[in-house]
C-alpha cells in the first residue's frame, strides 16, 4: 500500500516538473518571438501606401492624364441673331475619334445651363463618327432632320461643325443621316454644301 502511494507521488512530481518545463520554453520562445524583427511585415510602406475616404474615389496618376478637354458648343441668343457658344468637357479618353465621340453623346444630351440652347431635336442619336487626317464623318439618325424652320436648320448644323472640328479647327466636316451624306435639310431646304469647314459657315450660314 505504501508502495502504491509512493508510485503515484512520484508520478504527480514527474508531471509536475514536466508541466513547468514545458512553459518556461513556452515563454521563452514567446519572448524571443517578441523581440526578434519581424521578417515579412504585413504593414505596406509609405511609397505603395494611398489613404482614400469615404466616398472619395481614389486618385489616379494615370486617369488624370488620360482627360481631354473639348468644347460643344450652344446657342445663346444676341439682339438680333445667334451666337455659338463653346462649353468645355472633360473627357476621359486620350483617342481623338473616342473624345469626338463623347463630346457629341454631351452635346446630344443637351444643356446644362439655363442659358444655353440647342435646335438638335430630342432623341438625336450618333451612329457613327470617324476621323481621317483632316477630315471628321458625322452619322447622324434620321431625327436631326425634323422640326423648325430654315435658322432652326442652320443652327443645329452649326453646333455639329463646330463641335466636330473642337480638337482642330480647320477639319472638314462631313454630315450623314442614317449613312447617307446630307445635302437638303428640312423643308424649307437648306442646302448643305459639303465637306463644311467653320469658315464656310461663317460666310455661307449666317446666324
Amino acid at each position: 500500500m505504501t508502495d502504491q502511494q509512493g508510485s503515484n507521488r512520484i508520478s504527480s512530481g514527474v508531471i509536475a516538473a514536466v508541466s513547468a518545463a514545458v512553459v518556461a520554453v513556452s515563454g521563452g520562445v514567446a519572448w524571443l518571438t517578441w523581440n526578434s524583427p519581424n521578417p515579412n511585415p504585413t504593414t505596406p510602406s509609405k511609397s505603395s501606401q494611398t489613404v482614400t475616404k469615404p466616398g472619395q474615389s481614389q486618385p489616379s496618376t494615370t486617369q488624370q492624364g488620360n482627360e481631354k478637354t473639348a468644347n460643344i458648343y450652344w446657342l445663346r441668343p444676341k439682339e438680333k441673331s445667334v451666337d455659338l457658344v463653346p462649353q468645355p468637357v472633360q473627357i476621359a479618353a486620350t483617342q481623338p475619334n473616342q473624345v469626338l465621340e463623347k463630346a457629341f453623346q454631351s452635346l446630344l444630351e443637351g444643356p446644362t445651363e439655363a442659358t444655353d440652347s440647342t435646335t438638335i431635336p430630342r432623341g438625336t442619336k450618333l451612329l457613327g463618327l470617324k476621323m481621317n487626317n483632316d477630315e471628321v464623318h458625322v452619322n447622324l439618325s434620321e431625327d436631326f432632320t425634323k422640326g423648325g424652320g430654315s435658322t432652326s436648320m442652320v443652327a443645329r448644323v452649326g453646333q455639329i461643325v463646330y463641335t466636330a472640328t473642337t480638337l482642330d479647327p480647320n477639319a472638314k466636316v462631313y454630315i450623314d443621316v442614317n449613312g447617307k451624306q446630307l445635302d437638303v435639310l428640312g423643308g424649307e431646304g437648306v442646302e448643305l454644301q459639303q465637306p463644311l469647314t467653320r469658315e464656310k459657315f461663317k460666310q455661307n450660314y449666317p446666324l
